[in-house]
């Protein structure tokens, strides 16, 4: 018992700055969204939720470079090279920029694809590219600063990441009263509003890591920036996760455009039902950093027993907040949906998709949580695959059949996928188990 409590101490000192900083997000999301929703106009709130689900995919599409980071990092500490540590660091880092780049070069390409893929109403297509275009300025702030918070949280630090994203976040609350409300610039002010903050965190984080990082590590790291052949481990690791976040992304900006197509009233609801999950999804994934930390660390200790021992602790950790979550929801749904709107059309719908938001907490806590074992492991493959699975043989084929029941059928198509990820991650992870194969994946994989 001794050893298990000393275990959920570090649990918590990992997952407490964590759940502060991810749930500032969706906070952030949710200022955004009531402060739009007082205006009286759904148009504003509907343009927002198409261009950030545009920019959601665009950006999170390379969340690779946070969560490759924070798996290699943590099996490099692991096993006390902490040179190799900076230099996947210092790697990503150079990576970002090159994808921040080519993000900002082909930025039309990739807002007209979304928009036609989406294919909004067209009083909202105005708005919503008016935001994405002033929102893809902010591209090499946001990779950067995954790399980043990849790289601290891979060394059990989710400190300095919450005060990065605390401080960003509420730099951009203040930003949106000032844009929106003092200088009415409604949807466009929310864009410039989040592109100035996320600049000002990366200043922060650049920061933090010049007083964090070795000195003794910048000269390896220096030496080999310029080698291709250092990057491979890196892009190999990376790539599986890449394709696992587009489609993830994917099931999200599809779940918006079909959302968008009951009208701005159900485009609305949906949206602020997304960034109340997200509230919940954001805080569960405390543990699931501190599974990444744990467990790769343990791994590359080879130490199978203290990794399997922090799955264990983290599992019950991750499920017990999602109960709490869904017992939150439950309770304080009406303080919270009056809070969030004026428009009694959009207050009716949330009042009616109640049930969708207490039961995704549980029906999602698995897969949050597993995806932070598979992560730390760096053994990716499996994440790619059970999400190509998830998405393409549940979500979709529930939400054809269902698409009488109207929204209702959206979201149980919505909550049958996240269901579906956790089960097939699971069953992913008794199989290594029972092979006795932790310790062998993550070298491999790619």
């Amino acid at each position: 018992m001794p050893q298990l409590s000393r275990l959920d101490h570090k649990i918590w000192g990992i997952a407490w700055p964590a759940i502060l900083s991810n749930i500032s997000v969706p906070i952030l999301g949710l200022v955004d969204a009531a402060i739009l929703g007082h205006l009286g106009d759904a148009r504003y709130l509907g343009a927002v939720a198409l261009g950030a689900a545009i920019l959601s995919f665009l950006y999170w599409g390379f969340s690779f470079l946070r969560m490759g980071t924070t798996g290699l990092v943590a099996r490099a500490t692991g096993a006390g090279n902490h040179g190799s540590a900076f230099l996947v660091l210092a790697q990503s880092l150079v990576l970002a920029l090159v994808l921040a780049i080519a993000v900002m070069v082909l930025h039309p390409l990739w807002l007209g694809l979304g928009f036609q893929l989406m294919d909004p109403r067209p009083q909202l297509l105005p708005l919503a590219q008016s935001y994405a275009s002033i929102r893809i300025a902010s591209a090499p702030a946001v990779l950067t600063t995954y790399a980043i918070i990849g790289w601290f949280i891979g060394r059990q630090n989710t400190r300095w990441p919450m005060v990065i994203m605390v401080t960003t976040n509420v730099a951009n609350i203040a930003l949106d009263f000032l844009f929106i409300v003092g200088l009415g610039l409604n949807s466009d002010g929310a864009a410039m509003a989040t592109v100035i903050a996320e600049y000002l965190g990366l200043v922060l984080a650049l920061a933090l890591v010049w007083k964090q990082a070795p000195r003794a590590a910048w000269p390896q790291a220096r030496r080999q920036l310029g080698d291709w052949s250092a990057y491979q481990a890196l892009l190999k690791s990376n790539r599986h996760l890449f394709l696992r976040t587009v489609c993830l992304l994917a099931s999200f900006a599809f779940f918006t455009a079909m959302g968008d197509k009951f009208g701005p009233d159900t485009l609305a609801a949906n949206a602020f039902l997304i960034q109340l999950l997200m509230l919940a999804a954001f805080a569960l994934d405390g543990f699931a950093f501190a599974a990444e930390g744990l467990a790769g660390s343990a791994l590359g200790g080879g130490d199978l027993s203290a990794f399997r021992a922090a799955v264990r602790r983290c599992s019950l950790w991750c499920y017990g907040a999602a109960g709490l979550m869904s017992l939150a929801f439950l309770l304080l749904h009406p303080l919270l949906f009056l809070a969030l709107t004026d428009l009694q059309a959009v207050r009716e719908l949330l009042f009616a998709h109640v049930p969708w938001l207490i039961a995704l907490p549980l029906l999602a806590a698995p897969s949050y949580l597993l995806d932070g074992v598979f992560i730390g492991s760096a053994e990716t493959r499996p994440m790619m695959i059970t999400m190509l699975a998830s998405a393409g043989l549940v979500y979709l084929p529930v939400w054809f059949i269902t698409q009488p029941l109207g929204n209702h059928g959206l979201w149980l198509a919505f909550c049958a996928f996240n269901a579906t990820r956790g089960i097939t991650l699971g069953l992913w992870y008794l199989h290594l188990n029972r092979e006795d194969r932790w310790l062998q994946v993550g070298h491999a994989d790619g």
